[in-house]
């Protein structure tokens, strides 16, 4: 009989409304879980330089931006410096690199668990812009590097990492001889060369104009929405199998 429909078209009412297009806020707005990262963003009025794009919503403090800044950090005691003086045109980008790892709270899309003593996670494949990859690479070209995978074989018996045994400092171009063998290979896949430009909405932007607001919001959610759309057949499948069955069942009553 039609009233004993209600309640089932009820259900299913609210199974839409929960099952709608949304993206996963775990994902928005989060982050990192690692050596340095606060355990949530929020406002830091005293970034450093480079930094400040972050400030009105940061994982990063300002002592760890300040820090970012210098040659070598103590935070991980790392040097730009290991093949001689890193020319400044290219040194800007690692700095801008590292506050984008260090600050931004919307990488949620592409974190992943690891097994290391200094983070227990790490982001990996992001997006990056094809024009901020392509400055990247043109600006540091001519600076000097003796290895093209800096997140892992370095010498470190003096307390910061030095070149290994066997190796050699040769230009940038060397060992990254493409815009993507820099920006996918330098830290192990961290990034990924994105067809699409700034303000596309579909890729993270290393530098933006925090005045204009921070673009990589759009990006988060782009991302976060398709992973749940990837993710939602799995679990709403049976369900939905599960309510046809009974609908069927009450229609014959």
């Amino acid at each position: 009989m039609p009233w004993k429909l209600i309640p089932l078209l009820l259900f299913l009412g609210w199974m839409t409304s929960v099952c709608s297009a949304r993206a996963r806020t775990d994902l928005l707005n989060v982050c990192m879980d690692a050596k340095h990262h606060k355990a949530e963003p929020g406002p830091e009025d005293k970034l450093h330089n480079q930094c400040t794009p972050w400030k009105k919503n940061a994982c990063c403090s300002a002592r760890v931006s300040q820090e970012l800044h210098k040659d070598t950090s103590s935070l991980y005691n790392f040097t730009w410096d290991h093949c001689g003086k890193m020319e400044p045109a290219c040194q800007r980008h690692f700095i801008q690199d590292n506050c984008l790892y260090e600050c931004s709270p919307n990488l949620g899309p592409w974190i992943q668990e690891v097994n290391q003593k200094w983070r227990k996670e790490r982001f990996l494949n992001v997006p990056l812009c094809k024009e901020d990859c392509q400055s990247w690479w043109e600006d540091c070209r001519t600076s000097y590097t003796c290895k093209s995978n800096w997140h892992r074989g370095w010498d470190w018996t003096s307390g910061s990492n030095k070149c290994p045994n066997g190796t050699t400092c040769r230009t940038f171009e060397t060992y990254f001889p493409t815009p993507a063998a820099l920006c996918e290979g330098l830290w192990s896949h961290s990034y990924k060369l994105s067809n699409y430009s700034r303000g596309s909405g579909r890729c993270i932007q290393m530098w933006f104009d925090p005045a204009l607001g921070n673009p990589n919001e759009e990006v988060a959610r782009f991302y976060a929405l398709a992973l749940t759309a990837e993710a939602r057949p799995q679990g709403i499948r049976p369900l939905l199998l599960c309510l046809a069955l009974m609908l069927s069942l009450w229609l014959h009553d």
